[in-house]
């Protein structure tokens, strides 16, 4: 049996509107994406198969679709009809859903024929859901884009990764073996005011539970080892998590 005719007759057999829904399964099960109470936001939604998945997963959280086509209503899940190209459907997600632990996007263009260009067009798309996803993601929250190989596909994880605790390339076993889609999937959203190799002076008002003092910038946690509490010590940022950082003493 075809890989497509597999996964298309799953989909029909147990209630999915789209074969597209084993995707977004195949990939949660490999980055641990959904979670119980999560707030989803589901970029290019219709007709609707992550949406359904999104919601057996999170339960009793919120998720929500944006398309420009109509999505058929489904329980539990708010949808928005606009075009994510327009700065104007950004601001209403954004506006409606305020913050967000995943932001899905299985956008893609509508197809020329002509690779090259489909390629171009399917970045750009994803970059919309990037820039929307910078919006919207909760400190350590995910990112999943499809995106098709080739050019600019390299710039654009870079940007993302600049983003992101880590980034992945992945294609899952769903996706029709002729199909030249990867998804990037980014994990733990970094929206911490320093970044690595900077440089600045801080106090030190704490001691954490190893023994190195704590600052405080700008209200993010930042660990220094050797530090006593009351120092005033210059340091350089090494690692950014979401939620910490770490920093060496500077002579």
């Amino acid at each position: 049996m075809a890989g497509k005719d597999e996964y298309y007759n799953k989909a029909k057999q147990q209630g999915y509107r789209s074969r597209a829904a084993y995707k977004l399964k195949q990939l949660d099960e490999m980055a641990d994406l959904l979670s119980e109470g999560d707030r989803v936001v589901d970029l290019g939604a219709a007709p609707g198969g992550w949406l359904q998945v999104a919601t057996e997963r999170v339960g009793t959280g919120t998720v929500v679709g944006v398309d420009l086509q109509r999505i058929s209503s489904l329980e539990g899940v708010e949808t928005i009809r606009g075009d994510m190209t327009d700065e104007s459907t950004r601001e209403e997600v954004v506006d409606r859903v305020g913050e967000a632990d995943v932001v899905l996007s299985d956008m893609a263009p509508n197809m020329t024929g002509e690779y090259s260009l489909d390629q171009a067009r399917s970045v750009h798309l994803a970059r919309q859901a990037f820039e929307t996803a910078r919006e919207l993601l909760a400190p350590g929250g995910d990112l999943v884009v499809k995106v098709f190989e080739g050019r600019d596909l390299d710039s654009l994880r870079e940007d993302i990764e600049n983003e992101f605790e880590y980034v992945r390339t992945t294609s899952p076993a769903a996706s029709r073996d002729e199909s030249s889609e990867v998804y990037l999937v980014a994990k733990g959203f970094l929206t911490a005011p320093v970044e690595p190799g900077d440089t600045l002076t801080v106090e030190i008002e704490g001691t954490g539970n190893e023994g190195d003092g704590i600052a405080k910038v700008e209200g993010f946690t930042v660990f220094v080892p050797d530090a006593e509490e009351g120092e005033t010590v210059e340091i350089e940022i090494e690692d950014v998590k979401p939620r910490f950082g770490f920093a060496k003493q500077l002579d």
